[in-house]
């Protein structure tokens, strides 16, 4: 039993050796982008959640929200409450389905933003930049082949 266990965990297929390498690199470069939020005293998931919210626009429905971060639509209700509680987003009727609500970011929300994107994105720009530039086309070339469906 003992040998077939050390097998699965220390003699990995180059494939699984790979998708492991993956898992480490993402954490650890997640890691820098979360230390910095940390030591603002905020939660890069939440930061996160703004973040999206500003891409679609400044507004998204919940549902659109939880399949954008990978969540589900039960566990992203437990999400944003603290951010509205915060007044960083305000939920609101949906105009034309009124069982809907959409979340909108609110201007104090986008100041957060505003305050510290710049500062986040240069603290992951540092770690990035162990790539040169034609690396990181070659890296984000690569993550797109991975991500297709």
């Amino acid at each position: 039993m003992k040998d077939e266990l050390y097998k699965l965990v220390l003699e990995q297929p180059f494939t699984t050796e790979a998708f492991f390498a993956l898992v480490e690199t993402t954490a650890s470069a997640v890691a820098v982008s979360e230390k910095y939020w940390q030591t603002h005293g905020l939660n890069g998931a939440r930061v996160r959640i703004l973040v999206e919210i500003a891409k679609h626009g400044g507004s998204m429905l919940p549902s659109e929200l939880a399949e954008k971060i990978g969540v589900t639509k039960a566990n992203i209700t437990l999400l944003l409450a603290p951010l509205e509680k915060e007044s960083y987003i305000v939920r609101t009727g949906h105009a034309e389905d009124g069982r809907k609500t959409v979340i909108t970011i609110t201007e104090q929300g986008e100041a957060l933003l505003l305050e510290h994107l710049p500062d986040n994105r240069l603290a992951v720009a540092e770690r990035m930049n162990r790539l040169d530039e034609q690396e990181l086309r070659q890296l984000l070339l690569l993550l797109g082949k991975l991500n297709q469906a």
